[in-house]
């Protein structure tokens, strides 16, 4: 009997092993004296799942969200061609020509920022936009900090406007068939006013910077770009909004504008396979098979009544702990770790909101807690310019607690 017990529990007890063993490595993200990352852990969860028997071979294709997948390429690809193109280095050099006071350069980054990361993917933003914003404010001889947290923050908040803002968000709007009009309604309010309270948060704190009669020459460098790359992007992304806006599938509409820029006689496709984040994609998958895994094998209707007590049809707990899990093991990985609770929720729609705005918001309270902040301060680091956790924490600690304020009340 017992042992006849321990075989029929055998796959749910290594589902929740391998669960746990994937998360941590994600949260840590590297195995220990292993060269495993994030992605690497995620794809070796998932195939251990299938071989454990928690979920077979055929559920674990079908458990993998190719909306969400497909989304997140063509965006990239997008991207790719702007940051192929030089497009980013000419709006630093439009923003440089044009900027005299560090209250100004400061706006005009969190402008930037914030509206490039709620039409294109945040860390991406982040990647090329530290180096340029770094080179500017190291020639005019300000305090880089600020600066640099202003892209990090003003990126992570920006991306909760749209589905297309971040990868989270990406997958929110899969899962949730929440239209990218109603997406942007119900959240970009938030973003808005998110970069205005950052904003003066930071004036607030670094105002020995901020708050002076110094002025600038405004002067900059040209930024050599392809123009008519930039030009064919820049059309191929409104062309995208509006199709957006119109309710075309937003992974088709992504796909087929990224596809679409494929086709040129400029550009060696080559540049553009190798901006893409390929490790990313993959652990999309390997964490849609390892939770589907643990949701076949563990979620039972009595376990799904334990989490209900949580209350999380309640806003503020269901915004709590969305907001903690995305500290903990960050913000994609949480939402997938939320997903087979929410339909069972009074008003899903609205409880997929609420973790799109906690989970992307929750990544300004600590350095370690979206990969963006990480991606910003790597890329300072590399030129000599250390962001300590203090410097981010003393910013991003009340600017997410207050904006998740915000949201919960918007919302």
């Amino acid at each position: 009997m017992l042992a006849a017990l321990t075989l029929h529990d055998a796959p749910r007890i290594a589902a929740v092993i391998i669960f746990i063993a994937t998360y941590v490595v994600i949260a840590i993200g590297k195995l220990p004296r292993f060269q495993l990352d994030r992605a690497g852990a995620a794809l070796l969860g998932a195939t251990l799942m299938v071989a454990c028997g928690a979920i077979s071979l055929r559920d674990a294709y079908q458990a993998i969200d190719f909306d969400t997948i497909t989304l997140l390429l063509g965006m990239m690809i997008v991207v790719a061609n702007l940051r192929v193109s030089g497009f980013f280095g000419v709006v630093n050099y439009w923003v440089l020509r044009h900027v005299r006071h560090p209250l100004a350069l400061l706006a005009a980054i969190v402008l930037v920022c914030g509206t490039l990361s709620a039409v294109l993917v945040n860390d991406t933003v982040c990647l090329v936009m530290t180096p340029l914003v770094l080179d500017a404010v190291l020639r005019l001889n300000r305090n880089p900090i600020p600066y640099l947290l202003a892209i990090a923050m003003a990126s992570n908040i920006g991306s909760v406007g749209t589905i297309t803002g971040n990868p989270q968000n990406m997958i929110v709007g899969s899962l949730s068939h929440i239209s990218y009009a109603a997406f942007v309604v119900a959240l970009a309010p938030i973003a808005a006013a998110g970069l205005v309270l950052m904003f003066v948060l930071l004036v607030l704190v670094y105002r020995g910077e901020f708050l002076t009669a110094e002025r600038f020459d405004g002067e900059a460098t040209p930024r050599r770009y392809n123009r008519p790359l930039v030009s064919k992007t820049i059309l191929v992304v409104i062309v995208m909004i509006a199709l957006f806006f119109l309710g075309q599938p937003v992974p088709k509409v992504a796909i087929v504008g990224g596809a679409f820029l494929l086709l040129t006689r400029r550009v060696n496709p080559g540049k553009i396979y190798r901006e893409i984040d390929w490790p990313l994609l993959v652990m999309f998958g390997g964490l849609f098979v390892v939770i589907a895994g643990f949701e076949k094998a563990v979620v039972t209707p009595e376990t799904a009544a334990s989490i209900g007590r949580l209350h999380l049809e309640n806003a503020p707990a269901l915004a709590g702990v969305t907001a903690v899990l995305s500290n903990l093991v960050s913000n994609v990985p949480a939402v997938l770790v939320l997903k087979p609770f929410v339909p069972n929720l009074s008003d899903p729609q609205h409880a997929w909101l609420v973790i799109a705005m906690a989970s992307t918001l929750a990544g300004n309270f600590t350095m370690v807690g979206s990969v963006a902040n990480l991606i910003v301060a790597y890329r300072a680091a590399n030129r000599g310019v250390a962001i300590s956790f203090w410097a981010h924490f003393i910013v991003g600690a009340p600017l997410t607690l207050a904006t998740l304020a915000l949201g919960l009340l918007w919302l």
